[in-house]
């Protein structure tokens, strides 16, 4: 059989009989997913990944024995395989989704908590969806890294306090999907407290996104939140748009602000990496920066152009760094990207383009 029509070999861990049940059937509907086992604990699950040798596991984070964020921190090193996480949405199922995707996990599909005859039937949907795009995914930079349990960092108190005494006059957006966690985590991360306001488009369901910020800002020079309406746009912060709504960046007198809106899906998302760059290339023009990040199909990738045709400078991530080369290659295809460079260069790439801007 040609490749083309290979399917993708699927293992399901999980610690319930009747969700394996229920994940199996629900994946095999697929002509293109073949579920080749299930396994009711991590122990059994890496036995039958050496012996069936998987495309994409799925996994539940929430087990006895060894929970998943555990088994992910051995798994990812040794043997990198994309995994996509089935987790609850309690407060508690939320942070350990994060930590999950920390720990390598490229994807997660939250379980259904109410109307499951329903919520059943879309999360198959997203799962199936998700697990083909996991499949693509590049885990290879896993292999061999020792994975690092997140401290807070001390922040310069003194210097953030300077920093938001004053409305900042630039705005830099970043849009991500697919693998977008971890990647704009590192970016956050490495940014100094005087950085201009940044205001981020990830991929998320609804609930995840307070969560996401509410990490990061543990562990981050800048302040972290989720964004709400209203919210003046100012140095030293970084607002996450909440998952299941748009953002949009809008001048207000001599202050930058965020409006928080439904409305339809763009590109299948809300939130939409497209909705709100455009917004801040109308709204802020030249003095913006655009990055796009890791991510499946093409959202923020004619969001990222405006930008770019408003005088803002834009980067994306690389092939070789990126998790899904999606959203970033189509961004380059279109001619939206100034400077393509990978991860890890992208925190002194934008520190230096704001000195210059200065």
């Amino acid at each position: 059989m040609s490749n083309l029509f290979k399917k993708i070999k699927v293992l399901i861990i999980d610690d319930s009989a009747l969700v394996r049940d229920i994940l199996s059937k629900g994946l095999s509907t697929d002509p293109a997913i073949e579920v080749v086992g299930t396994a009711p604990d991590v122990y059994v699950g890496r036995d039958l990944i050496v012996k069936l040798k998987p495309d994409v596991l799925t996994l539940d984070i929430e087990m006895p024995k060894m929970d998943g964020i555990e088994f992910l921190r051995k798994l990812m090193p040794q043997y990198p395989l994309p995994v996509v996480v089935v987790s609850s949405l309690t407060q508690r199922g939320k942070l350990i989704t994060m930590q999950a995707l920390e720990a390598g996990a490229v994807d997660f599909v939250p379980k259904p908590a109410t109307d499951v005859a329903r919520g059943l039937s879309e999360m198959m949907l997203e799962l199936r969806t998700k697990i083909k795009i996991a499949s693509t995914a590049n885990v290879s930079h896993w292999k061999n890294r020792e994975i690092p349990v997140s401290d807070k960092k001390s922040k310069d108190e003194a210097a953030l306090n300077k920093a938001l005494a004053e409305s900042t006059d630039k705005v830099i957006a970043i849009g991500a999907s697919t693998g977008g966690t971890e990647a704009i985590r590192k970016v956050i991360e490495q940014l100094p407290p005087f950085m201009p306001g940044i205001v981020i488009v990830q991929h998320m369901p609804k609930g995840f996104t307070k969560t996401f910020a509410d990490r990061l800002n543990e562990t981050s020079y800048m302040q972290v939140k989720e964004a709400e309406d209203g919210d003046r746009i100012l140095n030293g912060r970084v607002y996450i748009a909440p998952g299941d709504y748009h953002m949009k960046v809008y001048r207000s007198g001599g202050q930058y602000k965020i409006q928080i809106l439904e409305g339809e899906k763009v590109n299948g998302h809300r939130p939409s990496v497209d909705v709100m760059m455009f917004s801040v290339a109308e709204s802020v023009g030249a003095n913006a920066f655009g990055v796009i990040l890791t991510g499946m199909g093409n959202d923020g990738a004619t969001g990222l152009k405006s930008m770019k045709e408003a005088g803002a400078k834009t980067i994306g991530q690389n092939q070789a760094t990126c998790v899904v080369y999606g959203m970033p290659k189509v961004a380059y295809d279109i001619g939206a990207v100034d400077i393509q460079l990978p991860l890890n260069e992208i925190p002194n790439a934008l520190i230096k383009l704001v000195k210059q801007s200065s």
